[in-house]
Formats: C-alpha cells, structure tokens, sequence
C-alpha cells in the first residue's frame, strides 16, 4: 500500500479513527531532507503494510495540519494510535530509528 496524502478533509477518517498505528510524514516539495527522506518512508509503508497506516502530509497545502502538530521544521515524523501521538521524530534519520519507533506501536 502506498502512502496516503493526508488532508484535513480526510484527517479524521484515516488518522484519527484509524485501526492501525499511522506514521505521518510532514513535508515540503522544496525541502530538500524531506526528498532525502521519502524514499524511507515509501520502504516503511510497503514493509508495515496491514500493521501501519502510513501519511504523507505536505506543510504548504495543509497548514491548519501542521499547525495542529506544531511542525516548526521538516521532515517531522509523527507516530499515533487510537488518534493520540506517541512519538514524533525531527529531521532526516536513518531507517532504522523509524523502525524502532514504529515497534512501540505495534
């Protein structure tokens, strides 16, 4: 499953209300972590696939989103279950840190 662009119109239905832990990533077209980034992200949501719900959320369209989250720089990477964060990670970082964070999860 690839990742789901998260808007504020679908924020409840596939975040909020969803049955699995999400991973979103907030991002930016011109930021250049943030390309450097996606790749990861696309790996994670192919190999969580059915035990994660992965978001891609980009800070210039959806900026009622970031603002919810306090997103003062990208890449931010925010783990949640049952619709309450549990971990949020700032900046590019090596896969294996969003592996173990995705584990407490699960």
């Amino acid at each position: 499953m690839a990742e789901l662009k998260i808007t504020k119109a679908n924020f409840e239905s596939e975040v909020v209300n969803a049955s699995l832990p999400v991973l979103l990533d907030f991002y930016a077209d011109w930021c250049g972590p943030c390309r450097m980034l996606a790749p990861t992200v696309e790996q994670l949501a192919e190999e969580y696939e059915g035990k994660l719900v992965v978001g891609k959320i980009n800070v210039d369209e959806e900026p009622e989103l970031a603002n919810r989250f306090r997103v003062a720089s990208i890449p931010t990477v925010v783990l949640m279950k049952n619709g309450q964060v549990l971990s949020t990670a700032l900046g590019l970082r090596p896969k294996a840190e969003f592996e173990a964070m995705i584990r407490q999860g699960l």
